[in-house]
């Protein structure tokens, strides 16, 4: 069976090793990534089933790293779920202009991602 591919992009070292042992413990493949430039070039060097991305992001943040994949025809039908610390409407809001499919507010619940995660993935 083929393990299902999420580039995950988060600046937090931590975190991020963090969410890739506890997915990849799922069944899942990461991409990890650090910083909004990488998670673009890997985006378009991989084609994940599905991207998790942090807002707040050195280099590109990750509203401009969603508009950028979600303009491009190669890319659009990729699910991005926002990952993010930033839990306003109007941030919400944001995201969803930017065409963000789904957003988690951190902290957040484990099994409330990997919900969501099979739910994008069609699990």
């Amino acid at each position: 069976m083929n393990k299902k591919r999420i580039l995950l992009v988060d600046d937090e070292p931590a975190l991020l090793e963090l969410m890739q042992i506890r997915l990849e413990a799922s069944g899942y493949e990461i991409i990890p990534a650090s910083d909004g430039q990488q998670a673009l070039d890997l985006a378009r060097k991989e084609m994940p089933e599905l991207i998790i991305l942090d807002l707040m992001l050195p280099k590109v943040d990750g509203y401009k790293v969603c508009r950028v994949l979600k303009s491009d025809d190669r890319y659009k039908k990729i699910p991005i779920l926002l990952f993010t610390a930033r839990a306003q409407e109007s941030d919400k809001e944001l995201g969803k202009e930017a065409g963000a499919d789904g957003y988690i507010v951190k902290p957040f619940e484990p099994s409330a991602l990997l919900a969501k995660i099979k739910e994008f993935l069609k699990e």
